[in-house]
């Protein structure tokens, strides 16, 4: 079924870098999305950027990862989260939104989520803009909670995903109603594309061995694990160094040589 959007905003940042600003029309509600890419043509691999609880789409981490992503020739997208950014009229505190999250339902919100993803993930494909089959995803903390569902979604078009700060077993701090160990574990275990995940070691709101049984959890051979002392709100500097260029390395890697090919390294040089 064709989508229905409008595009509301297009500038040009620095680094060649274009924004583009959409609202896609869906039965579910409107999503509102950025979409930051380079100075080329498409359709070019696509990386879907989940931010935080109490962030949205134009968080600094989200946007900073972003333009470094379009610098290296890979679109990069980003959405509203439930009850976060343009989805409401002002800011809600994080036992705001999540009695909200509750009270519709948190499986509703779960499955209203992962098809926001897919629609912004179609809507730029249409556009010509992104390759549908070349796709990763980025987020920690809730955007570790949305994005699972999305990501084991996507099937064999995902390529690679940056998930951390969230396991199976919050704290009590946090609205019991949006505790879903099992469909957490059943996502990951549909995701069999190469996986970073970010642990903080220490993390007060998603401890060590909950994050550890996430981590367990995806299917794919090729997962890795960045462990960080400190808690949940801490960011090493250069953690996202380490998120992007995982992401650059599965997402612009060079396609093998067919056999009996002239180009590559001849037989016996390695």
């Amino acid at each position: 079924m064709e989508l229905t959007a409008d595009w509301t905003g297009d500038e040009r940042l620095a680094g060649n870098v274009r924004r583009r600003v959409f609202v896609v029309r869906r039965a579910a509600g409107p999503v509102p999305g950025t979409v930051w890419t380079p100075d080329a043509s498409g359709p070019l691999p696509l990386v879907l950027l989940g931010h935080g609880g109490s962030g949205d789409r134009h968080s600094a981490r989200v946007t900073s990862l972003a333009d470094r992503l379009a610098a290296a020739g890979i679109a990069a997208a980003a959405i509203d989260g439930p009850y976060h950014g343009e989805r409401v009229a002002a800011p809600l505190s994080p036992a705001a939104y999540q009695a909200r999250i509750a009270a519709e339902g948190v499986h509703a919100v779960l499955d209203r989520m992962a098809g926001d993803w897919l629609a912004a993930r179609d809507l730029l494909a249409d556009a010509g803009i992104a390759d549908r089959t070349q796709v990763g995803y980025a987020g920690l903390s809730m955007g570790t909670r949305f994005g699972l569902d999305a990501a084991a979604a996507l099937g064999g078009a995902l390529r690679c995903a940056v998930f951390g700060k969230f396991g199976t077993r919050p704290a009590s701090a946090l609205n019991p109603a949006l505790h879903t160990p099992d469909r957490c574990l059943r996502a990951a275990s549909r995701v069999t594309a190469p996986v970073l995940f970010h642990l903080s070691w220490d993390d007060e709101l998603f401890p060590r061995a909950g994050q550890l049984e996430l981590f367990d959890a995806f299917a794919g051979e090729a997962k890795e694990l960045l462990g960080f002392a400190g808690g949940h709100r801490h960011t090493p500097g250069h953690a996202p160094d380490l998120w992007l260029a995982f992401l650059v390395r599965h997402l612009t890697r060079a396609p093998r040589t067919a056999p009996g090919s002239a180009s590559g390294p001849p037989p016996g040089s390695n």
